[in-house]
């Protein structure tokens, strides 16, 4: 065995780690910085960009204030007494949001990326919470968004909400459909059926906003949260877009939904209740219309304080009628000039009627 001196060591080791070196530059070239970052997001992400990048334009900041005097002076001051949102309808204008942001309002004002617009109401609809809008001045190249058709839409969908929770202005929030065919009450205490129940996030400033599908088209109109603490809990509610397609029109055109009627006066819930009667009572039928000519009759007094009902109504086209509310969604379903059979029930007998409805007068 060959020993190398100790004094020729140094120079040997030191060449051979100079080829080491050389070798590792050569086999390992030199990284080149990563520029692959700019695309990262994946599909679902992309969309959720894409859909908030075309849809916020629209969505508004609706605030609303009402003017006040105190008791110590007879001059008028305003108070702000609520903000919301809302989403524009047409390119002329007009806005959408709902009823019980606007509710006892003396002055609205319309916010469209930071800039404000005087507005006023076109026309409202308490039992649909839902509400029009007309911007004073409308700017330029409003952005206007697809309806979609909410009849399509199925549990597990993926959803989108954007609002002003808050007052934080244009947030966007993503979940699914969570439930179908949901009822809520509306302010004017009766029944909206069919609405949406979603998990997206929705708070307080969310109201009026626009709940949007993955192609981007307005499939609600996010009204409500069930939240014991007032905060999102998972559970919110949008009215479906096929109802906002139904009432917008009418509030535009006549300021209010116009149902058809058939021409009665109805007991209270409470006094059907109180007397154990099964269906609507009619108090009165009134002369000239659908069912005073269809032969229907109203409640009559028989002497000392006692009434002997007249018809009872309890089902109209097979639909059973519990209250009033069942029996304004049943007239609600039809037009101007449809015949529909109503039951009623008159003392012992089982009446069956057919009327032609009339329009509101």
């Amino acid at each position: 065995m060959t020993v190398l001196p100790s004094r020729r060591l140094g120079p040997w080791l030191m060449a051979l780690l100079l080829t080491l070196c050389a070798a590792g530059q050569t086999a390992k070239p030199e990284a080149q910085p990563d520029t692959d970052y700019l695309s990262f997001a994946t599909d679902d992400e992309a969309n959720t960009t894409e859909i908030f990048r075309g849809a916020s334009p629209a969505v508004v900041s609706v605030t609303s204030s009402a003017l006040r005097r105190t008791m110590f002076s007879r001059n008028i001051f305003e108070v702000p007494s609520g903000t919301g949102s809302g989403f524009i309808w047409s390119e002329d204008g007009l806005v959408v949001t709902n009823f019980h942001v606007i509710s006892g309002a003396d002055k609205l004002t319309v916010t469209i990326a930071d800039n404000d617009f005087p507005a006023e109401v076109v026309g409202v609809a308490p039992e649909r919470d839902l509400a029009v809008l007309r911007l004073s001045e409308p700017p330029q190249d409003l952005v206007v968004l697809p309806l979609g058709d909410s009849a399509e839409l199925s549990v597990g969908r993926k959803v989108l909400a954007i609002g002003n929770p808050f007052g934080l202005d244009t947030t966007l929030t993503v979940g699914i459909v969570s439930a179908l065919d949901r009822e809520i009450r509306s302010p004017s205490n009766r029944l909206i059926r069919g609405v949406i129940q979603t998990d997206a996030a929705i708070n307080p400033g969310n109201s009026g906003g626009p709940l949007l599908n993955s192609l981007g088209q307005l499939i609600g109109v996010n009204t409500a949260i069930y939240s014991p603490s007032g905060g999102s809990a998972g559970i919110g509610f949008a009215i479906p877009v096929n109802m906002v397609r139904e009432v917008v029109p009418q509030l535009i055109a006549y300021g209010k939904i116009l149902r058809p009627i058939l021409g009665v006066e109805l007991a209270s819930d409470r006094w059907t209740r109180r007397y154990g009667v099964k269906g609507v009572a009619i108090v009165r039928v009134l002369r000239g219309l659908p069912a005073a000519e269809a032969g229907m009759e109203g409640a009559r007094s028989v002497g000392r304080g006692e009434i002997s009902l007249g018809d009872v109504i309890t089902s109209i086209e097979g639909q059973p009628i519990r209250n009033q509310d069942d029996y304004l969604s049943a007239l609600e379903k039809y037009k101007v000039g449809d015949s529909i059979r109503i039951d009623t029930r008159r003392g012992d007998d089982t009446m069956t009627f057919n009327v032609t409805l009339s329009e509101t007068r």
